[in-house]
């Protein structure tokens, strides 16, 4: 989430007077994040004792003809009982507006924290709900492919190609040694589902131990559910800002998953490889911001070289990382 396009006061109020949510009491920008403009919205409520959403303005790698998908898909959840926000819809029936040639949506607020440090009980209920929306997404209709997937990956760094080291000296270095790796122990047949591939901690709202909401859903596609424990496993198995990794953690999120879907043998041979991708992965998403991102945004770049820690990391320790889901334990 971030602020990369203002709405002044009136426009703000023009645009919530399309739902039927009562009237704009405030707005308050959300600075987190790095893709989309986001806003907390308050509003009277249609009883008058007030609401809350958060609305969202698709500034950055999000295309308009994936907006439906995305959208759909938090409907689709919701109904099947999954912890995520459904979609508020207009007095239209639309899913999402336009505003100075920009898509919006108006989002259904849970409440919850996001945390720094999550306990792991807290990732032991993650992985639970990670592995019931990849059970409800099952027969969802809607598809879309990962477009930061390996070759997205690759064209990113593309992109960023003779400016890397302006992050770090030794990353052109890093990243032209991996890559070739990774994609030629790239599994192609794991079973797939709609993954939502960026369920980092803010991602994540919790009361207590347990998980009430999964929000963000915008890196959505159709993935393999491995790689989207994976993400998970890098995502919150790890001290903030590049620390140590947390065993405990780490192994708590995947019984949680496992108590409810059980991996494959596939699966978790294919682990380490599908980590070592998801490290890339951020890496050359933060990489990209941290070299293009505008110096007026209200966002918080993020350091890629957190994530070139990780990479090692799974590099040298291998399926000794994942040694819960070898044994199938739960």
């Amino acid at each position: 989430m971030a602020v990369y396009t203002h709405l002044s006061a009136e426009r703000m109020s023009d645009l919530i007077a399309n739902y039927d949510v009562g009237a704009l009491v405030s707005a308050k920008g959300i600075a987190e994040g790095v893709s989309n403009s986001n806003w907390l919205v308050e509003t009277t409520g249609q009883d008058g004792s007030g609401a809350r959403f958060i609305l969202t303005m698709y500034e950055r790698r999000i295309t308009l003809k994936d907006l439906p998908f995305f959208l759909d898909l938090l409907d689709h959840l919701a109904e099947k009982g999954c912890p995520v926000p459904r979609t508020i819809h207009d007095r239209n029936g639309a899913a999402f507006r336009m505003v100075y040639d920009k898509a919006v949506a108006l989002i259904e607020f849970l409440p919850g924290l996001s945390v720094d440090r999550p306990s792991a009980e807290q990732a032991r209920s993650a992985g639970k709900a990670l592995a019931g929306m990849h059970h409800a997404s099952q027969d969802f209709a809607g598809t879309r492919t990962n477009d930061l997937g390996l070759q997205g990956v690759s064209e990113l760094f593309e992109k960023c190609s003779g400016r890397l080291a302006e992050i770090d000296p030794d990353l052109p270095q890093i990243t032209a040694r991996h890559m070739p790796a990774i994609k030629a122990a790239w599994p192609d047949d794991l079973p797939k589902a709609i993954a939502h591939t960026d369920l980092f901690p803010d991602n994540v709202l919790v009361e207590g131990d347990q998980v009430n909401a999964l929000i963000d859903f915008y890196f959505a596609a159709r993935e393999a559910m491995a790689y989207d424990l994976a993400v998970t496993h890098l995502a919150w198995s790890f001290e903030p800002g590049g620390g140590a990794f947390r065993r405990d953690v780490g192994d708590a999120l995947i019984a949680g998953y496992q108590s409810v879907r059980t991996l494959s043998d596939k699966e978790r041979e294919a682990l380490p490889t599908l980590a070592k991708a998801a490290a890339m992965r951020f890496i050359a998403t933060r990489s990209y911001d941290w070299l293009f991102t505008p110096d007026d945004a209200l966002v918080t770049r993020k350091d890629p070289m957190e994530f070139v820690q990780r990479l090692k990391f799974y590099d040298e320790a291998g399926h000794s990382v994942f040694a819960l889901a070898e044994a199938g334990g739960t």
